[in-house]
C-alpha cells in the first residue's frame, strides 16, 4: 500500500477500510510509517471524522497491535474507568483503591497527560520511586495480591496507542472523537475488562464542548465497548471549572490523601461515588464508608508500596515538590465567583510547565494551582481565588493575564 495514498483517501472525506487501516497502524508501530505522515493522517482524521466501522477497525488494530491481559479461570469481575479528561481531573488515584476494596479486581491502564488534561502517569510518578512499568507477570501477581494495579502501556500491550498518543499530544489532533475512542477502548479492551464506566466530560476544559458531542462520544464508546463483549456504561459530566480545588500533578496527589483520609473537596468524593456504583458490587454507602474510614486510604497506601513508591512521602508530597514561588491571585471585588474558567486554568498550568510541549518534553511536577475556589462561593475583596504555585518569577508573570481572564466576581 502507498501510505500518501491513504492520507489523500482520508484527506477526501473517503472511507479507509479495515486492511488500509491495520497496515497504516502496523506500519507506524514498527517504524516503517514515519511520525510526519502519521500527523498528516491524524490531522485528515481530525477534519474528515471516521465512520463508525473505521473506528472500529482503529480500535482493534490498535488493540491487536501487542498483547491483551489473559487471567486465571475464576478470577473476580475486572472493572475499570476511564475519563476522557478534565482539568484538575484526579478521580483515578481515589476510584482505583476504593474499587479495589470490593470483591473486583481493577487492572487500570493509564496515559500521560494530552495538552490541558492531566495524566493519572505523571500525578503517581511524582510519588517518589513509583513505578508505572510493571510487566505483565507482575501486574497480575499484584492483582492476586492487593486487587488493582495502576500503570501504563507495556511495550506489549497496545504499543500503537503509546505512540500515537504521544504523537497527538504535540500535534493539534487530540479533540478528535474517532481517535479518543480508539485510544481509549483500545487501552480498556486489552485489559480483557467485564464491566468499564466511561466519564465522558464535556465543557471548556474538556475536549467535547457541549453535552451533546459528549453523548455522541460516549455513544461511540459503548457501541465499541458491547461489539467487543464489555458491559460498558457512562456519565457525562461537566468540566467548565477544574474538578477540585487543585491543579497539578503533586498538588492533586495531595488533593487525593485529602480525600482517601476522610475529607477533601464534595465534587470529587461525589464524582468517585457516582462512577464507582456503576461497576462496584457494593452499594454506594458502603462505598461512602470505605472512602471515610480510612479503608480506601490503607488500599492506596498498599498499592503505592506494590509498586516501589514511598508511602512515606504521600502526606507531604507538597513539601518533597515545593515551589520556590506561590503567589495569591486576590479577588479585586466581593461577591459570588461567577466564572472559574477549566479551559483557560489548563493552559496557565501548561504555561508554568505542568504539562508537556514535546512529545519528549519533561514536566514539573511542583507547579499549579490549589485553594481554587467554586462557581457560586462568597468571597472578599482581597480575598485569594486561587494560589499560583510557580517554578520562577517569570513563568508566574506569564500566567497572571491569563488566570485574570478566567475568573469573574459577580
Amino acid at each position: 500500500m502507498h501510505v500518501p495514498t491513504l492520507i489523500e483517501k482520508k484527506r477526501d472525506g473517503g472511507e479507509l477500510t479495515a486492511e488500509e487501516i491495520a497496515y497504516l497502524v502496523s506500519g507506524f508501530t514498527h517504524g516503517e510509517i514515519p511520525d510526519y505522515q502519521m500527523s498528516a493522517w491524524a490531522m485528515a482524521v481530525f477534519f474528515r471524522g471516521m465512520k463508525p466501522a473505521e473506528t472500529k477497525h482503529l480500535t482493534r488494530a490498535m488493540v491487536e497491535s501487542g498483547r491483551v491481559l489473559d487471567y486465571p479461570p475464576g478470577t473476580p469481575p475486572k472493572v475499570d474507568k476511564h475519563s476522557t479528561g478534565g482539568v484538575g481531573d484526579k478521580v483515578s488515584l481515589v476510584l482505583a483503591p476504593l474499587l479495589a476494596c470490593d470483591k473486583v479486581w481493577v487492572p487500570m491502564i493509564c496515559g500521560r497527560g494530552l495538552g490541558i488534561t492531566g495524566g493519572t502517569l505523571d500525578k503517581l510518578e511524582s510519588i517518589p520511586g513509583f513505578n508505572v512499568h510493571l510487566d505483565e507477570r507482575r501486574a497480575l501477581s499484584q492483582l492476586e495480591s492487593i486487587g488493582v494495579f495502576i500503570i501504563g502501556q507495556t511495550e506489549d500491550i497496545c504499543p500503537a496507542d503509546r505512540k500515537l498518543y504521544a504523537l497527538r499530544d504535540v500535534t493539534g489532533t487530540i479533540p478528535s472523537p474517532p481517535l479518543i475512542v480508539a485510544s481509549i477502548m483500545s487501552k480498556k479492551l486489552a485489559e480483557s475488562l467485564d464491566r468499564l464506566v466511561l466519564d465522558v466530560k464535556f465543557g471548556s476544559g474538556a475536549f467535547m464542548k457541549t453535552r451533546e458531542e459528549a453523548k455522541r462520544l460516549a455513544a461511540s464508546m459503548t457501541k465499541v465497548g458491547k461489539l467487543m463483549g464489555v458491559k460498558v456504561s457512562y456519565l457525562l459530566t461537566p468540566m467548565d471549572q477544574p474538578l477540585g480545588r487543585a491543579v497539578g500533578n503533586a498538588l492533586e496527589v495531595a488533593e487525593c490523601v485529602e480525600i482517601l483520609q476522610g475529607g477533601g473537596p464534595a465534587d470529587v468524593i461525589d464524582l468517585v461515588l457516582d462512577l464507582a456504583e456503576q461497576v462496584s458490587t457494593a452499594p454506594r454507602p458502603q462505598l461512602a464508608r470505605w472512602l471515610a474510614d480510612g479503608t480506601a486510604w490503607r488500599k492506596f497506601i498498599s498499592l503505592v508500596y506494590a509498586q516501589d513508591g514511598d508511602a512515606s512521602s504521600l502526606e507531604k508530597i507538597a513539601e518533597v515538590h515545593p515551589a520556590p514561588i506561590i503567589h495569591p491571585l486576590l479577588a479585586q471585588t466581593a461577591g459570588s465567583v461567577r466564572k472559574m474558567d477549566a479551559e483557560a486554568i489548563g493552559r496557565a498550568w501548561l504555561l508554568l510547565g505542568g504539562g508537556r510541549q514535546t512529545a519528549d518534553g519533561t514536566i514539573d511536577f511542583a507547579v499549579g494551582f490549589s485553594g481554587i475556589k467554586k462557581i457560586g462561593e462568597r468571597v472578599k475583596k482581597g480575598e485569594s481565588l486561587l494560589l499560583v504555585h510557580a517554578r520562577n518569577e517569570q513563568t508566574l508573570q506569564s500566567v497572571l493575564p491569563l488566570l485574570e481572564q478566567a475568573t469573574e466576581i459577580a
